[in-house]
């Protein structure tokens, strides 16, 4: 009887193990597992290791889950035969009766525990999570090809799934710091739009050039100018009178437009080219390096997708609510 109860006691600490694990695998910092792997740490190493291959963690969690449910049940019906031999009553009863044990000491407490402490919690037991990674490698790797087919029948890829734990690391980074008064409220949300549309592409942002009003060289310049003040655009772009709407030349600033002694658009600003391809951050830094407050967005094969400003690259870092 004494070997059933350390069954069922070591099984529920494996549950609560695992449980926790998954919690705190999904709240830990990954900037502190950088840092301590950095400092020559190995489970920070393999910690480090398991956030850019989730799947792999995904798996032995599982494994390990499903092992300590197994033992949790087996020693349940174990100890029912033993006391009550023969009583079917009591091997349904006791399941019941034991359930909210379960629930509290093999995944509510845990969790909560990892999930106020993940750093600590999930590096102590991390030796223990390398010993299990070890000994379910063979299994985990049946789960990891079938998790492999997966993704590629509905082409999902893991790097998703990184990039949105870095995000919301990054975030609770930020929150961190502001409690802390590292931050203010505004350096918050610049890091935190930044942050947003980092991986966002600029083709995904140009508006159409049917959707913009293109200025004629040579045309005059009042239509042009009634037309900026009331839709309080900053700039056009600008083509040559008889061309094609979409074959432009440049783009002419409303301020230009106002200063400039003519009467007729004369004058106009080289227009920039960036890839549709490329990120919004990097479209941004290269207009202002450039000192240009427009640019045409074009794909790989020289296909004109738009027009992007320096106003619609800023609105979504300046404005975020993430």
């Amino acid at each position: 009887m004494i070997w059933i109860i350390g069954l069922f006691i070591f099984s529920v600490f494996l549950s609560a193990f695992f449980s926790g694990t998954e919690t705190g695998f999904y709240r830990v910092t990954r900037i502190r597992l950088v840092l301590d792997a950095l400092d020559g740490r190995f489970m920070a190493k393999f910690l480090l290791f398991l956030t850019n291959h989730p799947a792999l963690f995904v798996a032995t969690t599982l494994i390990g889950n499903n092992l300590a449910n197994y033992l949790v049940s087996l020693s349940i019906v174990l100890a029912a035969g033993a006391l009550f031999p023969g009583n079917s009553t009591v091997e349904l009863l006791l399941p019941t009766l034991l359930a909210p044990l379960l629930f509290v000491y093999g995944e509510s407490l845990p969790k909560s525990l990892f999930f106020h402490a993940p750093n600590t919690l999930l590096l102590r037991g991390s030796p223990l999570f390398f010993l299990c990674a070890i000994l379910f490698a063979p299994f985990a790797a049946v789960l990891w090809v079938l998790g492999q087919a997966l993704q590629w029948l509905l082409g999902e890829s893991p790097t998703q799934v990184r990039l949105q734990l870095a995000r919301k690391e990054l975030v609770d980074v930020l929150e961190e710091g502001g409690e802390a008064g590292l931050l203010n409220a505004a350096q918050r949300r610049l890091a935190q739009g930044l942050f947003a549309v980092a991986n966002q592409s600029v083709g995904a942002l140009a508006a159409p050039i049917t959707k913009n009003q293109v200025a004629i060289l040579g045309a005059e310049k009042k239509t042009a100018l009634v037309y900026a003040k009331k839709n309080k655009i900053s700039a056009m772009p600008v083509a040559k009178q008889g061309a094609d709407k979409g074959d432009l030349i440049g783009y002419v600033r409303t301020c230009d437009l106002i200063l400039a002694p003519e009467d007729a658009i004369q004058s106009y600003r080289m227009l920039p080219v960036v890839a549709g391809s490329d990120t919004q951050i990097a479209a941004l830094l290269r207009m202002q390096s450039s000192g240009e407050s427009m640019a045409v967005v074009k794909a790989r094969d020289g296909k004109t997708l738009g027009i992007v400003t320096l106003d619609q690259l800023m609105r979504p870092i300046l404005y975020s609510e993430s």
